[in-house]
């Protein structure tokens, strides 16, 4: 009893000590809620930079949320950013992402528990910088596949970085590699900017980075916070005074660069990324360009050789595609009649061959290019029935190609009805005329700057016809360069240096207005990466040659007049790198310019499933079926080498979720002209995107029917060896090679008994934006025009931030010769002033 008294009165004279060590004790979320009533702020890497969440809570829930993301991309994360702190608030915790901002939401989510963590009292304590010294190889997923880096530490600073393994884009992806090793290691942090235009390459090195530094010991978070802030400090103003100043250092840019200083004016280009390139660089590369050396000619209709003119070199003459005379003739049996614009039944139009163009006729401004094309095409017939009568084929007959054709193709290949079906647009005579004649120049032009250029009349997808030729690449101060990087840019890049030494492109520096005074645009202000202010003159004029904006989700959306919004959404995937975001268009209306077809946004049918990148490729040599799942399911369901909007049309129509569909192809036939296609160069397998496998194996991973695709394959095969004459449904505008193997004899004929199915090589497909037809009004001096139509003195424009070329939609292989002719033009005008 006395021991039990003795205890209660040691306890009640411990209880104020007790008390007073509970009062000072730190405040934990377990005695009081969830949560320490309080701010909390974290960060995680998003797609373009860091991203920022700060939390306020009380002891149960979320209060209040902000997130900060400057870097992110407006039309995808930019939404994330804005739409999420609500969600958040009213969900008290984690939610789902955006559609088409997945990272930046992922980044969101992983800020917003770090923040969280804190917030319940969970590692408080900061950690150091520390490493095991030594070299660690870390790895992370970059666009094209894992970036693996060696990385080499010391105690506490990052020595060297050396990329070990890469399938990043040259000159796209790669450029971010020397600018972020030197700031990782200038900083010791991964808490650095990502390079602009190369955001998933970016990623990987940071991640990799830090996946080496696991490796070493060091904590993450305490990396990415970085030795020492991480801050970029802004330079003195930069003002300089040139002739012309050009915006932009994609093909437009620089081709209008090198063309304005060989007219001799000094030139600075202004490009955001780091490297010039812009989307030609991952553009399937090739331009459209009728070659009289190789194609079909009156005067000696015979020959099988020509002679390329500006060198003299003896060419071999292209053969036909089967399919090529069917078109002839309905071109031939055009109407002349003005262009009928009637409606009667728009629940009738379901797709552009119900247009039915040939009979709706022609506008006038074209029937004289109409006229001549039809006499054209007469003469070629006479040949092609001799030849026929004779025992030949289709594909023995040299090809018929005329500028005039061109011209006619680019016309009905843009024409198209809006959505409500109540307004036809189509291409601008002028223009559309210029840049098809002027086309052949592109070439020679090249070359005496030492671009290598092949001699071709090829095809790539929605073309219309063999009229591509394919760049190998170029040359200068006896360095070679591959593709599109020396074929263009080197050489222009050559140009544009060597003419004047005062010229110079200015690279991460962005263009954020035009300078006017009494009513002329005399100059440009930007600012580079570091913010520091950039101000040029241009005593000639200004050209801008910013490109499109179909990375710029949002307002392809918002200005869309033809795409069903059911297949138009937000998360789409693009073709284009994050750069085009059309703020040439934004700038050029600020100082009043038109603008025009802002509704018409070109899918590229040949995207990757999972990313969007283009893919590459043709439609002769291919079939596409619908996929498992689908009614149509292993079967046939568009001609492949129809227009892209068709194509593009027919996936949502016929394949799966987002106009998922398959492709089947021969795996040798598949290879022909990769430079033209932009498509890979080996038939190797890819998970994902790539598989190349027997019928049944192709079946298995298809979960099709062996039986459906055997029947799909071989009736499409059929009419190309000439066991039926019936041709496949639905029939092509051109065919060229089988999906089977079939041996030929002496004379390339096949030999239909020795027709087997072999290896087939199978790619996941999906629609992709690609190529914005609308944009500044200009005319063909590429003066840019005010909403009056007048032009604005010195002021320019060329390539994809113009419009009035392609109306409705572009054919394959177009925009490369667009954007060289009209930056040839601009450039030129510029130099003179005029």
């Amino acid at each position: 009893m006395r021991k039990r008294s003795l205890n209660i009165i040691t306890l009640l004279m411990l209880l104020p000590l007790m008390m007073v060590a509970c009062t000072n004790a730190p405040k934990s979320s377990t005695t009081s809620g969830i949560y320490i009533p309080g701010t909390y702020t974290a960060s995680a890497q998003g797609f373009g930079g860091e991203v920022e969440v700060t939390v306020t809570v009380d002891a149960q829930k979320i209060t209040a949320v902000k997130i900060v993301g400057d870097k992110e991309t407006p039309s995808l994360g930019g939404r994330a950013v804005a739409e999420l702190p609500q969600k958040i608030v009213a969900a008290n915790g984690k939610v789902d992402g955006i559609s088409g901002a997945t990272i930046t939401s992922t980044a969101i989510a992983e800020a917003l528990e770090a923040a969280l963590k804190q917030a319940r009292g969970e590692g408080t304590k900061a950690a150091s910088i520390a490493f095991k010294p030594g070299s660690y190889v870390g790895t992370a997923k970059g666009y094209n596949g894992d970036v693996s880096l060696k990385v080499t530490f010391s105690e506490n600073a990052i020595t060297d970085i050396e990329v070990v393994q890469s399938k990043e884009t040259e000159h796209v992806g790669t450029s971010a590699y020397p600018i972020l090793f030197k700031d990782i290691k200038e900083y010791t942090s991964t808490g650095v900017d990502s390079v602009s235009g190369a955001t998933f390459t970016s990623r990987a090195v940071l991640g990799a980075v830090e996946d080496a530094a696991k490796q070493a010991g060091c904590d993450v978070a305490a990396l990415r916070k970085g030795a020492k802030p991480f801050v970029l400090t802004p330079g003195k103003k930069i003002t300089e005074t040139y002739d012309v100043v050009i915006v932009g250092a994609g093909g437009a840019g620089m081709a209008a660069a090198a063309q304005a200083a060989q007219d001799g004016a000094s030139v600075l280009v202004i490009e955001k990324e780091a490297e010039m390139g812009g989307n030609t660089l991952v553009s399937g590369g090739a331009f459209q360009a009728c070659q009289p050396s190789m194609v079909w000619d009156p005067k000696d209709p015979e020959a099988t050789t020509g002679i390329y003119e500006p060198t003299g070199e003896v060419v071999p003459k292209v053969k036909s595609d089967v399919g090529r005379l069917a078109t002839l003739k309905t071109i031939l049996n055009w109407s002349e009649k003005p262009f009928d614009e009637t409606v009667k039944d728009k629940n009738a139009i379901k797709s552009v061959d119900d247009y039915n163009l040939p009979a709706r006729g022609v506008h006038p401004e074209y029937l004289p290019t109409l006229l001549t094309l039809k006499s054209q095409i007469r003469e070629y017939l006479a040949y092609a029935d001799k030849h026929l009568k004779a025992g030949q084929k289709e594909t023995d007959l040299t090809v018929f190609s005329t500028p005039e054709l061109h011209i006619f193709q680019t016309y009905y290949g843009g024409i198209r009805l809006n959505k409500t079906k109540d307004k036809w647009i189509y291409g601008d005579f002028k223009l559309v005329d210029q840049i098809c004649r002027q086309a052949y120049n592109i070439r020679p032009w090249l070359e005496k700057q030492g671009a290598k250029i092949a001699n071709a009349q090829t095809t790539l997808i929605g073309c219309l016809w063999q009229r591509i030729n394919p760049v190998v690449g170029g040359k200068v101060d006896n360095v070679t360069y591959d593709g599109k990087w020396g074929a263009y840019f080197k050489v222009m890049e050559n140009t544009l240096l060597k003419a004047n030494p005062k010229n110079k492109i200015m690279y991460r520096t962005t263009a954020k207005s035009l300078i006017t005074k009494n009513g002329r645009v005399t100059g440009v202000k930007a600012v580079q990466y570091d913010g520091t202010d950039v101000e040029v003159t241009a005593k000639k004029g200004v050209i801008l040659a910013t490109g499109g904006y179909a990375a710029n989700i949002k307002m392809v959306i918002d200005t869309n007049e033809y795409w069903s919004s059911d297949d138009l959404t937000a998360s789409i995937k693009t073709t284009n790198r994050n750069l085009a975001q059309g703020e040439g268009i934004i700038m050029g209306q600020a100082v009043g310019a038109a603008v025009t077809g802002m509704g018409w946004t070109q899918l590229m049918p040949l995207g990757w499933v999972d990313n969007g990148n283009l893919a590459g490729g043709t439609g002769e040599t291919v079939i596409y079926i619908s996929p498992a799942g689908t009614p149509n399911a292993g079967k046939r369901y568009v001609d492949e080498s129809a227009e892209r909007d068709v194509l593009s049309q027919a996936a949502f129509d016929y394949g799966g979720p987002g106009g998922q569909y398959i492709e089947l192809s021969n795996p040798s036939n598949f290879m022909a002209a990769p430079s033209a296609s932009g498509a890979p160069t080996t038939a190797t397998n890819v998970p994902g995107r790539i598989f190349v496998g027997t019928l049944d194996e192709v079946a298995d991973l298809l979960k099709i029917d062996a039986a459906v695709l055997k029947k799909t394959i071989t009736e499409y095969d059929a009419y190309i060896i000439g066991a039926t004459d019936k041709p496949p449904v639905p029939a092509k505008a051109a065919y060229r090679g089988t999906i089977g193997s079939c041996q030929q004899d002496a004379n390339k004929n096949y030999i239909i008994s020795t027709y087997k199915i072999d290896k087939i090589m199978v790619r996941f497909l999906a629609p992709s934006t690609h190529h914005t037809m609308g944009g500044l009004v200009v005319d063909t001096s590429r003066h840019v025009l005010d909403t009056k139509g007048k032009v604005i003195p010195g002021l320019y424009a060329a390539g994809e931030v113009t419009g009035g070329f392609f109306a409705g939609n572009r054919l394959g292989g177009n925009a490369v010769m667009e954007i060289i002719v009209s930056g040839r033009i601009a450039g030129s005008a510029a130099a003179k002033g005029e």
